[in-house]
C-alpha cells in the first residue's frame, strides 16, 4: 500500500506547482462548501463582474476610456436589474399567483383529459394508472399553494436579505470592475512566481468560462424575449411565467428543454383545447428551440470546446448536486476547468524497477 502511495505521489506530485493547485483546489472547494452561504454575495459579485468585464473589454478595445467603459457598462446592469426587480418579477409573481388560483380548474379539466386515455387505448393505460397519476399532480399542486400562501406570510426575512443583495452586490461589482487589475496582482503574490502550468490552465479556463457564462447569458435573454414575444403574439396565457421558464430552461441543456416543454403543451392545451391553435402555439415553440439549438448556440458558443453530452448531464448532477442553482449553471465551464487542469497536470513517468538502485 505505501508502495502504491509513494507511486502516486511520484507519478502526480513530484511538482512543488503542482501541489500547491491541488491544495487551492480543495481550499477553494472547502470554502465554498462551508462558506457558500456566508459569501454568498461576493460569490454573485464576482460571476456578474466576470459576465461584465467583457463588455468593458470591448469598449475600451474601442478606444473608449477604461473608467467610462466601466461606468457606462455599470449603469447598464444597474439598469437591466431595476428592469428585472420592477418590471418583469411583479408580472411573473402575479401569474403564478393567479395560475395557482386557476389549477383546480386545470386539474379538472386535465382529468376530463386523462380519462379518455384508457378508453382509447386500453391495452395500454389502465384507469388505476391514470387516478394514481392525477392525485399525485393534485397533491404537488396543493403544495405548490401552500408555499405561496407561506411565503407571501412569511416572507420579510427574506425580502431583508433581498435588500442587503441590493445594496451589497452592486458596491461589490462596481469595485470588482474598477480594481480588477490590483486584485488580481494582490492574488498573484500569493502564488509562486514560476508558475507555468497555473497560468495555462487560468489562460484555457479564462477563455472558455468567460465565453461560455456571457454566451449563455445573452442566449437566456435572447430566448427568453422571443418566447414572449411569440407567445404574447399568440395570446398565449401566462406568456411572462412560461417565457421565463423557456429563457431559464437553456442553462440545463438537453435536461431543461425537455422539461419545461411540458408546462408550455399542458397551459397551452387547456387555454385553446385540441385544434389549431395549440398546433400553432407548439410549432412555434418547437421552431424557438430549433433556432436555438442550431443557430444561436452555435453563434455564441464557437469558441467553447465541446463536451459529450454524457459528460456534461454528470457535470450538471453532479456540481448541481454540490452547488444547486448556481453548480447547474456553472457546471459546464467547471467541467471544462476539471478538462484543462487534467490537461496540464504534469505526469512524471514511474521509474523502471531495475533502475531504482543505481
Amino acid at each position: 500500500m505505501v508502495r502504491i502511495l509513494r507511486g502516486i505521489a511520484h507519478k502526480y506530485f513530484s511538482d512543488d506547482e503542482a501541489v500547491i493547485l491541488f491544495l487551492l483546489l480543495v481550499g477553494g472547494v472547502l470554502a465554498i462548501i462551508f462558506f457558500g452561504a456566508m459569501l454568498a454575495p461576493v460569490i454573485a459579485s464576482v460571476i456578474i463582474a466576470f459576465i461584465l468585464q467583457g463588455l468593458v473589454t470591448r469598449l475600451t478595445q474601442w478606444g473608449v476610456p477604461e473608467l467610462l467603459s466601466i461606468t457606462g457598462v455599470f449603469v447598464v446592469f444597474m439598469g437591466t436589474l431595476a428592469g428585472f426587480l420592477f418590471g418583469l418579477m411583479p408580472l411573473v409573481w402575479t401569474q403564478l399567483a393567479s395560475l395557482a388560483t386557476e389549477a383546480p380548474r386545470i386539474f379538472r379539466e386535465m382529468r376530463t383529459y386523462l380519462e379518455l386515455l384508457p378508453e382509447q387505448y386500453p391495452n395500454l393505460i389502465s384507469i388505476e394508472a391514470v387516478n394514481d397519476f392525477y392525485h399525485q399532480v393534485a397533491a404537488e399542486a396543493g403544495n405548490l399553494t401552500q408555499w405561496l400562501v407561506s411565503f407571501s406570510l412569511g416572507s420579510i426575512p427574506d425580502l431583508l436579505g433581498l435588500l442587503i443583495y441590493l445594496v451589497l452586490v452592486p458596491i461589490l461589482v462596481f469595485f470588482f470592475l474598477k480594481d480588477r487589475r490590483q486584485i488580481l496582482r494582490a492574488i498573484a503574490r500569493l502564488l509562486p512566481s514560476q508558475r507555468p502550468m497555473m497560468s495555462q490552465i487560468w489562460q484555457e479556463v479564462n477563455q472558455q468560462c468567460a465565453n461560455y457564462v456571457r454566451g449563455k447569458a445573452v442566449e437566456i435573454l435572447i430566448v427568453g424575449g422571443v418566447t414572449f414575444v411569440t407567445f404574447k403574439i399568440l395570446g398565449v396565457p401566462y406568456a411572462a411565467l412560461l417565457s421565463l421558464l423557456v429563457g431559464l430552461s437553456v442553462v440545463i441543456p438537453y435536461i431543461g428543454a425537455a422539461v419545461v416543454t411540458l408546462p408550455v403543451a399542458m397551459i397551452a392545451l387547456f387555454a385553446f383545447g385540441w385544434g389549431s391553435h395549440f398546433i400553432w402555439v407548439m410549432v412555434a415553440y418547437g421552431i424557438i428551440q430549433a433556432l436555438d439549438g442550431n443557430v444561436l448556440v452555435p453563434l455564441l458558443f464557437s469558441e467553447v470546446n465541446n463536451l459529450h453530452p454524457v459528460v456534461i448531464i454528470i457535470a450538471v448532477l453532479f456540481f448541481g448536486g454540490i452547488w444547486g442553482l448556481w453548480g447547474v449553471f456553472f457546471a459546464i465551464p467547471l467541467a471544462t476547468m476539471v478538462k484543462a487542469v487534467f490537461a496540464a497536470w504534469p505526469v512524471h513517468p514511474e521509474p523502471l524497477p531495475g533502475r531504482r538502485g543505481q
